[in-house]
């Protein structure tokens, strides 16, 4: 049966240097519920280390938390790359970490990159900068992700900050995109409008949640069950799953 799932697929926890401290994981479930949403992925920069904790957090709620990682490319593009096991995410991080510049985090200019536990305690401080690109490229990074099983969506295509218009003028024809990402700031009809080269491609809608008032809620998936192909049929509008705006 088709259900409704109330999504947010661009979430930061405490382990992006860029996040509230706030963003643990007994809150973010807690607040993702609070607005009926059930659906999240956990989507740190380059890093997935605090997605089980999440996960766990999340038992025995209505809550799905499906596994992510929000990668800067080469070309200083953010993307999302979305899994259905830490199994999957646990390769592409292996090869992220192997790909970032050996520059150690400096916390008072860029931020805190804190792993906890389920509960929000501390266990360590993550000492490798985050806020860098891969030697990953655009193209590299998409081969990777759909070769683990995942799904590949340039992030908020719209902003100028690490967006795929702002870093490139265009979205790249050689690389078979399934959809993008668009702020909650803007609605996807005035998005197409204001930025043409989006026409014809599928787009979501996400809050991109450094801080917990940061959750969107505006993308409804109607869904089986909450899975990457489930969410690749709805972003097609096949099989009457199907994506809904509000």
């Amino acid at each position: 049966m088709i259900k409704p799932f109330k999504s947010d697929l661009h979430v930061h926890t405490v382990l992006s240097p860029c996040a509230e401290v706030e963003m643990i994981p007994p809150l973010i479930v807690e607040y993702a519920l609070d607005l009926g949403i059930n659906l999240i992925a956990i989507t740190d920069h380059n890093a997935s280390a605090n997605i089980e904790a999440v996960q766990k957090a999340a038992r025995n709620t209505p809550l799905h938390v499906l596994p992510g990682m929000e990668l800067q490319t080469r070309e200083e593009v953010h993307t999302l790359c979305l899994f259905d096991t830490l199994e999957q995410i646990m390769l592409l991080q292996k090869l992220v970490s192997e790909t970032l510049p050996p520059i150690k985090n400096d916390a008072e200019h860029f931020g805190e990159q804190f792993v906890v536990d389920e509960t929000g305690e501390f266990i360590r401080r993550e000492e490798q900068l985050l806020l860098v690109s891969s030697s990953l490229s655009l193209n590299d990074a998409w081969k990777v992700v759909t070769s683990l099983g995942g799904l590949f969506i340039p992030a908020h295509v719209n902003r100028k900050a690490f967006g795929l218009l702002e870093s490139l003028g265009i979205v790249p024809t050689d690389i078979q995109l399934e959809a993008l990402e668009i702020s909650k700031h803007i609605n996807p009809s005035e998005a197409v409008i204001q930025f043409p080269q989006i026409k014809g491609y599928p787009l979501i809608q996400d809050g991109d949640v450094h801080r917990l008032d940061e959750f969107n809620g505006k993308m409804t998936l109607y869904l089986e069950k909450p899975t990457i192909e489930e969410i690749r049929m709805a972003i097609h509008n096949t099989n009457n799953r199907l994506i809904s705006f509000s």
